[in-house]
């Protein structure tokens, strides 16, 4: 069968299965028995693998099949190299796999590729697993300049808090892009992100307390025991309102799940630590979650009303 040609992560090109002696007719009917999975002229992926696959996982996958067609003469980049280099997808389109010439050529959206002609230079690119793909910084700079606003701080934001580059190195790096296609808005994002962000649900937050004109929140707050030894941090305070918030995603608690502690454990020891810290700064507590940023309105004025009684409290 053809399937065992598939590399180690079920991706089979249709040149490699000619190769080994398998025509169209054969791989059709491998596509209608449902064993293949067709994702672009020339890519196939072994069902299983391609069915039990998320929406970002797939977009990997097609990236994978993408890089496999072409040669040396192009780079991952933008959303694409994004995902591949473990960056957020919230709010980002992943239909298209992304490429950006090496030589400043092509400008294009064909079979589920993305072309770009942006201009690379030698410190925008490294290898990775036998492919170009772009650094982490004009990674985290091409993707802002294709995205809506929220999705592209997310990104600028996350890039920075995981260390992977700063404000300096965007600045310079937006410094080369400024007279671009797609870069007017570039600089106004960039002026937003914040690198101490540690979650796409903090970014999206702070965007939308900035956009309801909310005094401004100081983030990654530390909050001590007398003694001097940290009790815990909070996403955002207000200590001249005597208010924290924290943003609940369940992505924190499984990042901060200590080993062998059950989810419901997790949970009940944030709870702890709360009660912990609104003991030791007579501060009030707001939390906020996922649905909580899909109506901003209201969010914003539950806020507000926080802020209010604990200030007059």
């Amino acid at each position: 069968m053809v399937i065992h040609l598939a590399g180690a992560e079920g991706v089979l090109l249709r040149r490699v299965a000619h190769e080994a002696g398998y025509d169209d007719n054969y791989l059709r009917r491998e596509v209608r028995a449902k064993r293949l999975v067709r994702i672009r002229q020339g890519v196939y992926v072994v069902a299983p693998v391609w069915h039990q696959s998320d929406s970002v996982d797939r977009h990997r996958l097609l990236s994978l099949g993408v890089m496999m067609l072409y040669g040396d003469d192009v780079a991952l980049s933008h959303t694409s190299a994004c995902i591949e280099q473990g960056g957020p997808s919230w709010g980002l389109p992943l239909d298209n796999a992304h490429l950006t010439s090496l030589y400043g050529i092509g400008e294009r959206t064909a079979a589920h590729v993305t072309h770009h002609r942006g201009r690379l230079l030698v410190d925008d690119v490294t290898r990775n697993h036998g492919h170009w793909i772009t650094s982490p910084t004009r990674t985290a700079l091409d993707t802002a300049s294709i995205s809506p606003r929220d999705a592209a701080v997310c990104v600028l934001d996350w890039f920075q808090q995981q260390g992977l580059t700063d404000r300096a190195s965007l600045e310079r790096g937006f410094t080369r892009m400024k007279d671009w296609p797609d870069t007017l808005a570039l600089h106004m994002m960039l002026h937003l992100s914040d690198g101490r962000a540690e979650s796409v649900g903090e970014t999206r937050t702070r965007l939308l307390l900035k956009d309801a004109g909310m005094p401004v929140p100081t983030p990654q707050v530390e909050i001590r025991h007398p003694s001097g030894l940290l009790a815990g941090r909070v996403d955002f305070a207000w200590p001249s309102h005597r208010l924290m918030l924290e943003f609940d995603g369940r992505s924190k608690y499984l990042r901060h799940r200590r080993p062998n502690e059950t989810l419901e454990q997790s949970i009940f020891r944030e709870k702890a630590r709360e009660d912990l810290l609104r003991e030791l700064t007579g501060w009030f507590m707001i939390r906020l979650v996922w649905t909580d940023l899909e109506d901003p309105v209201r969010t914003a004025n539950r806020i507000r009303r926080a802020l209010e009684r604990s200030a007059a409290a």
